[in-house]
């Protein structure tokens, strides 16, 4: 776990709230100097706990009005390869994540319509090794975010040795 101290934390807060903030705006946020800030920004992303910045769209208003939570089932580890490339390499995979339970992936996919997901599933089921589907079509959104509880504190004395 990589360790930050209470003003790389009040950044990455401030940068997870508005990928857009100024630089000035940060530095005067957290009591530091502009190029302070850039140089605790450049360690942060060296040590790849800032990993880059990107704008949030709204899907359905660009016509992308199907979210799908899927849990797909792959037979054996020979296929698990072939099968993250090809998920992976769809646009409409906006999430791929192995796991545990009914399925070996779970995956969140955004589609533009119910044909576009029967194209998509049908597609899916010729892929090696894909023994099933499970879908589940969302109704409603209530909360969707990328933003991480971010605070810093004392090291643990496992965290210290």
């Amino acid at each position: 776990m990589e360790r930050i101290d209470a003003i790389d934390a009040e950044i990455l807060r401030l940068l997870q709230e508005s990928g857009r903030i100024k630089r000035s705006e940060i530095a005067e946020v957290v009591g530091l100097s502009v190029p302070s800030i850039s140089d605790r920004m450049r360690k942060l992303e060296a040590r790849g706990v800032l990993t880059g910045f990107t704008a949030r769209v709204d899907a359905k208003r660009l016509g992308f009005d199907i979210t799908v939570f899927m849990r797909v089932s792959v037979d054996g580890s020979e296929h698990y390869a072939e099968f993250v490339k090809r998920a992976t390499a769809r646009t409409e995979v906006l999430e791929l994540h192995s796991s545990t339970g009914d399925g070996s992936h779970l995956m969140k996919v955004r589609l533009a319509n119910t044909t576009a997901l029967e194209r998509f599933l049908a597609e899916i089921q010729t892929w090696p090794g894909v023994r099933g589907t499970q879908s589940s079509i969302v109704l409603s959104t209530f909360k969707e975010t990328h933003t991480l509880p971010i605070s810093a504190g004392p090291l643990t004395p496992a965290e210290r040795d």
